[in-house]
């Protein structure tokens, strides 16, 4: 009895330690969360099966015309009258296999324009992957940018408690009044409202994140961690532009699309020439034993029905290559805009750093330090406190702000440039 107890003593705690160590569940990196999007997101492995499905259809671009075999007999003669021989005695049995040669390169150019459409719908999968990339990094930077106004609210919070027990303090000894007390206490509820809207945002931003991960993990049991900071420096214009030329797909399935225009086009021409069907055969026709014969068929294309196809492939790759240039136009674009908010976020950034953040901390400090001894009024001290929340709260949301728009810049360029 004593070992069963002991027994079941043990399998309670490590439950309890297996439920502790679940709960306690490592917070991801933008590497892990990236790694796990890579392997779990539905539309992205949607996608891939999308290009498999394009590779199989090589395989069919490639195959070769299937041969017809025929067998006849002929020369039956059921009906009475005429020479006693039977109705099968001069049967004509004959065996026949036609085969169609295609001409021109058909099967090359069929595979070949297989292929092209193959490396569009490559390209088209990493166009999607980095726009689901941008909507993933969106999530996790905002998962961030919660957690540190989430922090931030709670510093306030905890700070104004402190100020409470000390006013508390100073009204049981009788140097501060009811009433200037009461507004003290009053102001908590701001704070507590910051908390609250802090946490519930948070989690708004992990049920994103989980969602884009197709990860059905709670979201007490859910974390990320990163660098919650931004870069000074920003790469010129141009270097950013060069990159994107070289790296956004939907650019490259641009290009891609006028190659395969183009190859399109020569198909065209080659299904306009004339196939010819090679035959052969055998038989037998009483009284010769057996005989062979060969034959070849051509079509005579008195009417041409493919001069339609031959212009509309044509007029495709002008089509395709003004869709390349206005790709390219809004490449440029995309790249201008991202850089441009980059660098404005920055320009905002930086005297908040250098100068703002110290200036709230002193001025609230200062002030309150001369509202405890008499020097400034409670209004003062109340103003204080908001200015610092304010600046706080601003610098917390532009730093969230330019990782934003520096993952829209990584989006526009086609690669983190950025991290």
């Amino acid at each position: 009895m004593r070992k069963l107890i002991a027994r079941i003593i043990l399998g309670v705690c490590l439950l309890t330690a297996g439920s502790r160590r679940a709960y306690a569940q490592s917070p991801l990196t933008w590497d892990e969360v990236r790694g796990k999007f890579a392997a779990a997101n539905p539309t992205l492995r949607a996608g891939q099966i999308g290009v498999e499905e394009s590779k199989a259809q090589e395989i069919t671009a490639f195959l070769r015309p299937n041969p017809t075999a025929g067998f006849g007999v002929d020369q039956i003669d059921p009906f009475p009258g005429g020479p006693a021989h039977g109705p099968f005695a001069y049967l004509l049995t004959t065996a026949t296999v036609n085969y169609l040669h295609e001409r021109q390169h058909k099967r090359e150019l069929r595979l070949e324009s297989a292929k092209e459409a193959t490396g569009i719908t490559i390209s088209g999968q990493s166009d999607l992957e980095r726009n689901l990339l941008f909507a993933l990094r969106g999530a996790f930077v905002g998962t961030l940018q919660a957690k540190t106004v989430l922090k931030i609210a709670q510093d306030n919070l905890a700070y104004w408690d402190k100020v409470l027990q000390i006013s508390r303090d100073r009204f049981e000894a009788g140097d501060l009044a009811q009433i200037d007390l009461d507004r003290l206490e009053l102001q908590r509820v701001q704070f507590e409202s910051d908390a609250q809207t802090a946490d519930v945002n948070l989690r708004t931003s992990k049920i994103a994140l989980l969602t884009l991960l197709n990860d059905r993990t709670p979201i007490d049991q859910f974390d990320v961690i990163g660098l919650y900071e931004y870069n000074d420096q920003l790469a010129p214009l141009e270097q950013f532009r060069q990159t994107a030329q070289d790296n956004r797909p939907d650019l490259k399935a641009a290009v891609q699309s006028v190659e395969k225009a183009r190859t399109d086009h020569k198909l065209a021409i080659s299904n306009g020439s004339t196939d010819p069907t090679f035959a052969a055969d055998v038989g037998r026709n009483p009284p010769i034993d057996a005989y062979f014969g060969v034959g070849v068929s051509i079509p005579l294309r008195i009417f041409d029905r493919n001069q339609g196809e031959k212009l509309r492939t044509q007029l495709d790759i002008d089509r395709n290559q003004k869709l390349a240039d206005a790709t390219q136009a809004q490449v440029f674009s995309d790249v201008d805009s991202a850089y441009a908010a980059v660098n404005s976020t920055l320009i905002l950034l930086r005297p908040y750093k250098a100068k703002y953040l110290q200036q709230a901390v002193r001025v609230r400090e200062t002030v309150r330090f001369s509202w405890e001894h008499g020097g400034a009024s409670l209004l003062d001290f109340l103003n204080a406190e908001q200015d610092y929340r304010g600046v706080q709260l601003s610098y917390a949301n532009l730093v969230g702000t330019y990782l934003t728009a520096a993952a829209q810049l990584n989006m526009a360029v086609g690669r983190e440039v950025i991290q």
